[in-house]
């Protein structure tokens, strides 16, 4: 076999990450069986601690954000490479959390966002303890939390601000490897509600009704015309409304979750201001109390390195499509590379599979995909180890 060793892939890897799918595909059953939504990943954190730690890893802990952390070399080092995978998926603790597999594909949900790219990185720190191998500067290890909807990147902020000012170059596994994140998208998420007398159905007739007055408003925000910035994306959603008592109740209450995202930090600052203004109008017009509290808000990046953060780009890149054999395409996404770009650190979001349906109970993994995923993420990591 010819290897090529642009970067650091041996034999002897290779050979491990073949014999080791099963072991793989193994826990990524057990990961994908155990609830784990925003904010509730302790089940999950403790197993990834004792099965790092069953490995023989030596100094892990969980922090008070409920990451699990593996520091390698980083006592007294202000060269920091961090590589991590989020724990946390979207659905909520009570969810039926079904693994099932055919021929083809893996089935559960978060068995693609983010359990298959977990267990790629889990596999090839197994394969660095294993063999003794050193990083040639510090390398973190974090099975991170929050990084979902409103976990709000909880867990990769507390890694920046643990870590600050000590952090060089951070990559996320996320997503599949048909594509790269390279810049971040920003949002604010607000909960919005709308106070009203209410009353009767038909005593009470012309009572202003709080649904249909926030009703009003989304129309409103839907009028908006999103900022237009060459090479920006710019757009907002309403994902969740509720109030209301019964039938034949005038509403007294309504409440809905609505957000702007955008990966240009003057476009959030112009949704921000439209958003504002739609508010005042509508409290403005009477009858009807408009109360807006944030719910989560989630930073662009600033400028960084831009040729190291080039070079990181061209190395993920160069790996990916060397594997897959596909395309792999700079993209914008909210990941937790949103913490590290926000702070000046460059970062980028890597893809380890291939498959659909996230943030769905229907989502699954190619099969096929996992063991080039395994390698992608194996020769990224060791690129850093002597």
């Amino acid at each position: 076999m010819v290897i090529d060793m642009s970067y650091k892939i041996t034999e002897d890897l290779l050979k491990y990450l073949d014999g080791s799918l099963e072991e793989n595909y193994a826990l990524i059953e057990t990961l994908s069986k155990i609830p784990s939504p925003s904010h509730f990943e302790d089940e999950i954190a403790a197993y990834c601690k004792k099965w790092l730690e069953d490995q023989g890893a030596e100094g892990v802990y969980i922090d008070g954000a409920k990451n699990v952390v593996y520091p390698m070399n980083c006592d007294g080092c202000d060269e920091i490479t961090v590589f991590m995978a989020h724990t946390d998926t979207v659905f909520p603790a009570d969810t039926p959390l079904i693994f099932r597999r055919d021929e083809e594909r893996f089935y559960a949900p978060g068995v693609g966002d983010d359990i298959t790219c977990l267990t790629a990185m889990l596999f090839a720190v197994k394969y660095i303890i294993k063999n003794g191998i050193r990083p040639k500067r510090g390398v973190l290890f974090v099975a991170n939390s929050c990084e979902e909807g409103l976990g709000n990147l909880k867990g990769s902020m507390q890694i920046m601000k643990d870590f600050s000012g000590r952090i060089k170059e951070f990559y996320t596994f996320d997503g599949m490897y048909t594509g790269a994140g390279t810049r971040c998208v920003g949002s604010h998420r607000y909960k919005v509600e709308c106070i009203t007398e209410g009353g009767h159905s038909f005593g009470k007739f012309g009572n202003p009704n709080a649904i249909e007055r926030l009703a009003k408003l989304i129309c409103d925000l839907y009028s908006i015309e999103v900022p237009k910035k060459e090479n920006c994306k710019t757009t907002y959603n309403v994902g969740t409304i509720e109030g209301g008592t019964s039938v034949n109740t005038i509403a007294q209450n309504a409440n809905m979750l609505y957000e702007y995202r955008s990966d240009d930090a003057e476009c959030l600052d112009i949704m921000k201001k439209a958003f504002e203004d739609k508010v005042a109008a509508a409290n403005a017009e009477g009858g009807a109390e408009f109360k807006v509290s944030v719910v989560g808000i989630r930073p662009c990046g600033i400028e960084v390195d831009r040729e190291l953060h080039n070079a990181m780009l061209k190395k993920v890149i160069d790996i990916c499509e060397k594997h897959s054999g596909l395309p792999c395409k700079p993209r914008s996404g909210s990941t937790d590379c949103n913490s590290a770009m926000s702070q000046g650190v460059p970062a980028i979001c890597v893809g380890v599979y291939t498959g659909g349906g996230a943030h769905t109970r229907e989502e699954y993994v190619n099969i096929k995909s996992i063991a080039v995923g395994m390698k992608i993420a194996a020769e990224l990591i060791l690129d850093y180890f002597e």
